[in-house]
């Protein structure tokens, strides 16, 4: 498969933002909040060259798909229409299948 648009919803660029700022507070450096976010902005893009690469999840919604990043954050997204849209970005070993239970089983 040749490689794909990928879009984050406003809810994966609010999950970003979150993250940045709670980096930001805990580390006490804008510049390490902003670096790790943008490592995952990179990340998401990619994702675009394979989107069918990441773990299947279908009990959180159809054609979702999950992919981790450096251990302390995952990636949620869907192939629709010959795209990626990134869903959610998580950060911290929060529960996913608990906030994101079937959220998108409509879609």
């Amino acid at each position: 498969m040749k490689s794909v648009t990928v879009q984050l919803s406003e809810g994966a660029i609010a999950d970003l933002m979150n993250i940045a700022h709670y980096i930001a507070e805990e580390s006490g450096s804008i510049d390490t909040a902003i670096t790790f976010t943008n490592r995952i902005e990179r990340r998401c893009h990619k994702i675009g060259d394979a989107p069918n690469g990441g773990a299947p999840r279908p009990d959180l919604g159809q054609d979702v798909r999950l992919v981790p990043f450096e251990k302390s954050a995952v990636i949620i997204y869907r192939v629709i229409e010959g795209a990626v849209e990134i869903v959610s970005v998580l950060y911290g070993g929060r529960d996913y299948e608990a906030i994101l239970g079937g959220k998108f089983s409509d879609r």
